[in-house]
């Protein structure tokens, strides 16, 4: 990473907590030792067909829904690798990381295909108010599996346990008294298919008047 890259402009913790209490999406920048990603981070119940939108074509990553640990469990929601009878997840050592946050998929059953904007867009806010209120019976009634929308299940611990975007996301949703379910995208780069530098996602922000934080300024100031 350059020196420009590592320098780059970012706006603090409490400007990130502000905006997700609007509704806004965030930009958050997990760390150059880790991931090394921006993502787009939305409070789930604010997305709509336009967000899903943004995230498909501006950000272009993987469309996620992170919820916290204790939503989780009252789903009754697995790490995907513990339920894969597949050779392919008996060794799963990451570079970045001990373990994945992936789920289940999950569709809405009012949806169609699932896809669309439309369709994900109403399946990620129906995650946001199960995740306020969570019943293993409702979940099960409402939405269908598999499905388009991927659900990552944070560490039981949030920022104490492990410093991914889905922690970070819901550590801000909990700042700003959102339900504990956040929307997470990858932020990757046209030209090289790598991820977007720091330095591109901060232009990024500041031309669609958005907030971009580092996870370094989250974890000195969130709980």
């Amino acid at each position: 990473m350059s020196r420009s890259e590592r320098a780059v402009d970012a706006d603090s913790a409490a400007d990130a907590v502000a905006a997700f209490a609007r509704g806004e999406p965030v930009l958050i920048h997990d760390a150059a030792d880790r991931e090394g990603e921006t993502d787009v981070v939305y409070p789930a119940g604010a997305v709509d067909p336009a967000a899903v939108a943004r995230m498909r074509n501006d950000a272009g990553g993987l469309v996620c829904v992170a919820l916290s640990d204790a939503v989780a469990d009252a789903l009754g929601l697995p790490f995907m690798q513990e339920v894969l009878d597949h050779p392919t997840s008996a060794d799963h050592e990451l570079g970045y990381d001990e373990r994945s946050s992936f789920s289940i998929t999950v569709n809405h059953r009012d949806t169609f295909t699932g896809i669309t904007d439309e369709d994900r867009s109403l399946t990620i806010r129906e995650l946001a108010d199960v995740a306020a209120a969570p019943d293993d019976e409702a979940f099960a009634d409402e939405f269908r599996s598999p499905g388009h929308v991927h659900l990552l299940r944070a560490a039981p611990d949030l920022l104490a346990d492990r410093e991914g975007h889905t922690e970070l996301g819901i550590a801000l949703a909990d700042a700003a008294d959102q339900p504990p379910a956040a929307v997470v995208c990858e932020m990757l780069d046209d030209e090289t298919g790598a991820a977007l530098p720091p330095t591109a996602a901060r232009a990024y922000a500041e031309r669609e008047g958005l907030v971009y934080v580092e996870g370094a300024s989250l974890l000195a100031d969130l709980p």
